[in-house]
């Protein structure tokens, strides 16, 4: 069996390193036309014809390392398309577009180049949002770590505008799901342990859920995607920023018992393990019930559970009520607990 292609060094390199790797990014993504896009892929920059008007746009961007690439439940290429997508949704935005740019390592086998891009390709349509542009660079061997991927995102700005600076003593805490399920996926494949449960990422795209939770309750105040830095990162940002203080109910905050077992056995604690499929919301007390149900009614958020308050005191700090009374502060993390796995 003959070996796998490898991506070429080029002295200058745009859009793809040889017409190999071009055939495989233009078959992965797609048609772009089918989305009022003004042009092709080939051309430097899309422009996209939004068929409504609009007061604000909503732009993202992030860089993905996840390392490995290839993980239970998902992949570099789909973890981009979602988290990007998420990215928006969280702040109360529609996704319409999409822009990726690789940076290829020289010597990554044109296959998974091609399982990268087509996971791109199915994650984009199953969430409705277009990868409308995009780059390749590729760099010498040692300098990319086989391959990054960079992601931005543009959405319509909707009516509710949540943000972290807007949580206020007796909002509710909400949960869309269970935490920590993303980062034991990657660990597991990293560290080569074998569960006996197999641990799945959790990505998945949230706009649906978002949407359906802001209809619901449009005075939500505040929603994050607890990524890197886990529940505990997101919850005490909102909680610095606000100047608000967070109590959470440790009992009533879900971990699937195999991730549980997992983070046990790796000394990790899943408050600060990375999530790709869940989202936080800091919803009026009044609005609680109705987002609730309304998260519950999508697919995404049938695990949805109230974890806890905004209170005033210890304000910028986030704590935790154990199991036996206790409260324990929990703060920011200084380091990584789980580095890469987004």
């Amino acid at each position: 069996m003959s070996a796998s292609p490898a991506v070429a060094a080029t002295p200058l390199l745009a859009r793809a390193p040889d017409p190999q790797t071009d055939r495989a990014l233009a078959v992965g993504f797609g048609d772009e036309r089918r989305f009022g896009v003004v042009g092709s892929m080939a051309d430097d920059a899309a422009v996209l014809d939004l068929p409504y008007p609009t007061s604000a746009l909503v732009l993202t961007t992030d860089a993905f390392v996840v390392n490995p690439r290839e993980f239970p439940g998902g992949g570099i290429g789909d973890l981009a398309v979602n988290g990007t997508i998420n990215d928006l949704a969280v702040m109360g935005a529609w996704p319409v577009a999409l822009s990726l740019a690789y940076v290829v390592e020289e010597g990554l086998p044109i296959d998974e180049l091609v399982r990268v891009t087509a996971a791109v390709g199915r994650a984009a349509k199953a969430a409705g949002v277009p990868v409308v542009t995009s780059d390749t660079k590729v760099v010498g061997v040692g300098a990319a770590d086989g391959l990054y991927v960079i992601a931005s995102g543009v959405g319509i700005a909707g009516p509710a505008r949540p943000a972290s600076r807007r949580a206020r003593p007796g909002d509710r805490i909400l949960l869309s799901g269970p935490i920590a399920a993303h980062g034991i996926a990657v660990m597991s494949v990293r560290e080569g342990l074998g569960f006996a449960t197999k641990i799945a990422s959790d990505t998945q795209p949230l706009h649906r859920l978002t949407a359906t939770l802001l209809a619901a309750a449009p005075q939500t105040h505040a929603l994050r995607d607890p990524t890197q830095g886990g529940l505990a990162g997101a919850l005490n940002e909102v909680a610095a920023i606000s100047g608000v203080g967070v109590e959470l109910d440790e009992a009533s905050i879900p971990v699937a018992s195999a991730v549980r077992r997992a983070c046990q056995l790796l000394g990790l604690d899943p408050l600060y393990v990375a999530n790709e499929g869940v989202c936080v919301a800091v919803v009026p007390p009044e609005q609680a019930d109705d987002a609730l149900a309304a998260m519950r009614a999508r697919p995404e958020g049938t695990g949805a559970v109230a974890i806890g308050e905004v209170v005033r005191a210890h304000p910028g700090r986030v704590a935790v009520r154990t199991r036996v009374g206790a409260l324990r502060i929990v703060d920011r993390a200084v380091g990584d607990e789980s580095p890469r796995t987004c």
